[in-house]
């Protein structure tokens, strides 16, 4: 009697039947694809570009503000907008990664935040609109780039290349604010000519992002089907331009990743949208959201600070450059060395030791090295921003909690953020000095140390995640 040849077992069987035996190891994640020279080389400038406009407009104000007449009041506005809309908005990125997919999403961020930027040179009333307008685009961005970091580049690199983001970030940021006053001077002091720089990085982020286009698949975004091409949204499904199909094993790993993952709690669904949020979730929002405080009231309120030290209009305003200068340096080195390591404490406590030395100085002798203590100040609230990013990466199990631990901190330390310029002018107005807010800003330091202690090492169990309801 002839036995009959065994059946071949196809490869997504496998993985279920695997995947569906108790303390089965989870099917690891498809690695990006490689990409001939060009691709990669499109792919890096891209970034890079659009890298360079993020922080572009909110650094143009400041050096303009002791020269160019803005009253307290529209500066306190201009200086909440930001924070405020990037909160309220940075759920809608969610959305758009949903139906777009991460290529799409950022270009037409990218698109907006060129609109925004034209409309900012329209007068007082269009510098308010257009601020809002950059400030939604940029909420998109914000949210967007660790999930396209971690679909689009090799694990190896996430640190790097977040670091690249942040560095290239703070580096636009600080060429445009050193024109500021050289354009303001040179148009006849006309403060709209020297805002309407914002546009030109703004158009060379739309154009150098452009090309990614071509990796936004048929089912990025929405669930890739076995076979799909793009990010594989949700649950990484595949990396971009490989056209790796999703087993059944990792639709499984997705579901329990996200009934059980660190940071969303039961309820979360395919969009990020959560149900209910853990100690992970609440330590990224309080990190995130007090240094963004800091970041942007310091970036709304350094120039006054130092003139009212007796630092000379002109001098604090090119420190307002200087101040920007250090954020790229401290936003380079701080993910590239976190990045590298499982526990991320040592580098949050070196981060929030260099604020308090920039904070002291400016406390104790702003006007005998005001450019020391700007550098200084920049590179901590710089690194800061920047690590943000990596703890997102680190915590998220896949793409799906990356882009829900990333809209989640960001939707709720923004709208924390947008109390610190405000509060600070307050406290200015009412004591008449800048040492009631700054040695409030060591304050929110102390509080900022506690939050990060759950962020900096929670990272996901290595085995399987418990299923909701086991």
């Amino acid at each position: 009697m002839s036995v009959p040849a065994p059946v071949p077992v196809p490869a997504a069987a496998q993985s279920s039947a695997a995947a569906q035996r108790p303390g089965a190891a989870e099917p690891a994640p498809p690695r990006p694809a490689r990409e001939g020279p060009a691709a990669a080389v499109m792919l890096v400038v891209g970034f890079v570009l659009l890298s360079l406009n993020t922080r572009v407009a909110f650094g143009q104000l400041g050096p303009l503000a002791p020269v160019a007449g803005f009253g307290t009041g529209t500066l306190t506005l201009l200086g909440l907008l930001p924070p405020l809309c990037m909160g309220l908005f940075a759920p809608l990125a969610a959305t758009a990664r949903r139906r777009l997919g991460e290529e799409r999403g950022l270009f037409w961020a990218s698109a907006l935040l060129l609109a925004g930027a034209v409309v900012r040179i329209l007068g007082l009333p269009g510098l308010f609109i257009g601020t809002v307008l950059v400030s939604i685009a940029t909420a998109v961005v914000n949210v967007l780039i660790p999930v396209f970091v971690r679909s689009r580049f090799e694990p190896r690199r996430v640190g790097v290349m977040m670091g690249v983001y942040a560095l290239s970030m703070g580096v636009g940021s600080a060429l445009v604010a050193a024109l500021m006053v050289p354009v303001w001077e040179a148009s006849g002091h006309s403060w709209r000519t020297a805002i309407g720089l914002a546009a030109v990085p703004a158009a060379l982020a739309a154009l150098g992002i452009a090309p990614q286009l071509r990796h936004a698949g048929r089912g990025a975004g929405r669930g890739a089907e076995p076979g799909a091409v793009g990010t594989g949204v949700p649950g990484g499904a595949g990396a971009v331009g490989t056209g790796v199909p999703r087993s059944a094993g990792t639709r499984a790993g997705d579901t329990r990743a996200r009934a059980g993952g660190a940071g969303v709690g039961k309820g979360g669904d395919r969009s990020g949208r959560t149900g209910r949020l853990d100690g992970l979730a609440w330590s990224l929002i309080a990190f995130f959201g007090l240094q963004t405080l800091l970041f942007y009231t310091t970036l709304a309120w350094l120039p006054a600070i130092l003139v009212d030290a007796g630092v000379a209009k002109g001098t604090a305003g090119g420190m307002q450059s200087l101040f920007i200068l250090g954020v790229a340096i401290g936003g380079f080195l701080t993910p590239v060395l976190a990045a590298a390591r499982t526990d991320q404490r040592p580098h949050l406590f070196g981060v929030l030791l260099v604020c308090a030395l920039g904070y002291a100085g400016l406390l104790a002798a702003p006007a005998s090295a005001p450019a020391l203590w700007a550098v200084v100040l920049g590179a901590g609230l710089g690194g800061g921003q920047a690590v943000a990013g990596v703890l997102y990466v680190k915590r998220g199990r896949d793409h799906d909690h990356v882009a829900a631990l990333s809209t989640v901190a960001q939707t709720g330390g923004y709208l924390i953020a947008a109390a610190g310029p405000v509060t600070a002018s307050v406290l200015h107005a009412v004591t008449g000095t800048w040492t009631a807010p700054l040695f409030a800003f060591v304050g929110v330091l102390l509080l900022s140390t506690v939050a990060s202690l759950r962020a900096g090492h929670d990272r996901p169990a290595a085995g399987p995640a418990p299923v909701a309801g086991a």
